[in-house]
């Protein structure tokens, strides 16, 4: 993917960097929100950055501060909750495209879920319809399960070893901003969001940023057209943490599957399996003109 990059100069002094690729006059656009320590180069976005090129559509990636391979400038970062930077986002990419498809995978899911929820009966202003891809719209059930058994030992090392790197360097940027060695003994998200992202973005704690950056509570406040998508061997997102069909508005489309992992979803006969993602997200938004 041939991307251009751009940097957008944020309301509050800081930056963001976002990838696009421009489709044919007067097609749609495809708006494609990250997950944690995701990028553009993600594979979820790669493959459904294809999809939309073949179909002619206009493509934009949107980098949460700090994940377009720079550090920001402000002593913040991203998080799950990070509505009103969504909504940044959207407002300033409608002047442009009458027709935005926006999808959000994992911790980008989450987020757009909740700007969903803020935005209300505008947000059908905003957008055509919007995916969230296994997102953990309760955090505290996905921090938990990130937290133990093997993912422990496994993926929750791989976030950790970009984050603390990303923390360290806006240390050094703002001595004192939080406890760095506190930080750097961090073996969990738990432990991390408790001296990192909770205070830096408003927080109490890391139970007070879980608990009112969680989408789930507030599903039924959704009024644009919603597709929310979940596989149940997925190892950060347990299955009893979803959403059931009484949580949700009437406007909230739950897709649950049994394989598919965190964001691997393959191609497979129903029931239970969801096709190549791309081609599921492109039917959702041809369902939502």
């Amino acid at each position: 993917m041939d991307w251009q990059r751009e940097r957008w100069d944020t309301p509050d002094g800081d930056f963001i960097d976002v990838d696009t690729w421009s489709g044919e006059p007067g097609q749609a656009c495809w708006v494609m929100f990250h997950g944690l320590e995701g990028s553009s180069r993600s594979h979820y976005i790669r493959s459904c950055a294809q999809m939309a090129r073949r179909a002619g559509w206009h493509v934009v990636v949107p980098h949460f501060r700090g994940c377009g391979g720079e550090i920001n400038r402000l002593p913040r970062a991203y998080h799950s909750g990070d509505h009103e930077e969504i909504d940044w986002i959207l407002r300033r990419l409608r002047v442009n495209f009458p027709r935005l498809y926006v999808s959000g995978v994992s911790l980008g899911g989450n987020a757009l879920l909740r700007w969903a929820q803020e935005a209300g009966r505008h947000a059908s202003k905003v957008v055509g319809a919007l995916a969230a891809v296994c997102a953990p719209v309760d955090l505290a059930a996905s921090g938990h399960a990130m937290g133990t058994g093997l993912n422990r030992w496994t993926y929750t090392p791989m976030f950790l070893r970009s984050m603390k790197k990303r923390a360290a360097l806006m240390w050094q940027r703002y001595p004192g901003l939080f406890d760095l060695a506190q930080m750097q003994q961090s073996r969990t998200l738990y432990a991390f969001d408790n001296v990192f992202t909770a205070p830096l973005h408003g927080f109490r704690d890391t139970e007070d940023y879980w608990h009112r950056a969680s989408a789930k509570p507030r599903l039924r406040e959704i009024v644009c057209p919603s597709l929310i998508i979940h596989a149940r061997n997925d190892p950060f997102v347990p299955s009893h943490s979803w959403p059931q069909a009484d949580q949700v508005s009437a406007s909230v489309v739950l897709c649950h599957t049994q394989t598919g992992g965190h964001v691997g979803f393959l191609k497979g006969a129903p029931p239970g399996h969801l096709q190549a993602l791309p081609e599921c997200l492109m039917q959702w938004w041809r369902l939502n003109p």
